[in-house]
Formats: C-alpha cells, structure tokens, sequence
C-alpha cells in the first residue's frame, strides 16, 4: 500500500510538474518542445489515474493523488524559473539626465536605448533593454547599483527583430 501511494504521488507530481512546464512552453512560442512534452505527460497521467482507479476503495490513494497535483504546479514553476525561457524588456526610469547610467550598462555588454523625458517633478532619463531572462536579476543589480531609487518595469517582449540582440556584440560581461 506504501508502494501504490508513492508511486501515485511521485507520477502526479512529475505530470503535473510537466503540464505547467509544457503550457508555458506553448505560451512562449516552443511549439515543438511542448508538443514531445505533452506525449511524456499523458502516458504518466494515464498510469497514475489508473492506479488511482484500480485502487479507490481506498481514500487515501485519492488525497496523495489530488495534494501532489498542486505539489507538481509547485515544483513545475520553480522548474520554468530555473530554465528561464524568453526574453524581457526592462524600462527603467531615473531622475534627471542619467546618460552616464546608460553608458555603464553598455560598457557591461547590455543593448541600451536611453531618451529624456517629462514627469511630474521634472526631468527623467529612460532607458529599455531587451534582456534574456537568465540575465534579468544581475541586470536589476547592475541597475540598482547606479542609482538605488530607480523605478523598474519589466515585461515580455511578443515579438522582436534584429537589433541588438542579434549582433555578436550581445556578450554581458
């Protein structure tokens, strides 16, 4: 019986893990990818809900079998931010005219546009880079440490082409 709840258990998880992995694949554009994913994924599903089903005259197999499932999304997510997939665009926006800030992310290998603005309280610099995620969170630190009150947005580009990121200058030290 501790055999059929472990296995129950670590198939959903690794189904699960995979569902959320394969649906944010398809999300991002890697069709192909996620369609492999999708066939390793339905034939773990079928075995785990068979065993469910040949043995529901016990409950327990039914609860591991439903708290693995939000167990697997769990560990599906921490699995897509390790991998990391796709791009982003980072706006930042400093006080006042911060080309230097713009000329220091650049001379770390970062694809920087920068222009003045208008805000509320006066003038602000703005800069966009195009980033792979896997870089994101050193860039936040590069940036923070030019200037600490700067405001941060970050979201994910849909779709690009050529710039920067295709030159073989893309290289961040």
């Amino acid at each position: 019986m501790l055999l059929t709840i472990c296995t129950i258990f670590l198939l959903q998880i690794c189904y699960v893990s995979l569902i959320t992995i394969r649906m944010i694949l398809t999300v991002k554009g890697y069709r192909y990818v996620a369609a492999v994913v999708s066939c390793i994924d339905i034939m773990i599903y079928v075995i785990g809900l068979k065993l469910v089903l040949d043995n529901l005259d016990k409950p327990i197999n039914l609860l591991v079998y439903c708290l693995s499932y939000g167990i697997g999304i769990l560990i599906g997510i921490k699995i897509e931010e390790w991998l990391a997939l796709g791009f982003v665009t980072v706006q930042v926006t400093t006080n006042g005219n911060n080309a230097d800030m713009a000329a220091g992310l650049r001379q770390k290998g970062y694809g920087v546009t920068g222009w003045l603005a208008e805000g509320l309280e006066g003038e602000r610099f703005i800069l966009t880079i195009i980033i792979a995620r896997k870089l994101q969170s050193r860039l936040y630190q590069d940036i923070l440490l030019a200037d600490p009150q700067a405001f941060i947005v970050s979201y994910e580009p849909k779709y690009f082409r050529g710039g920067f990121l295709k030159s073989k200058r893309y290289r961040i030290s």
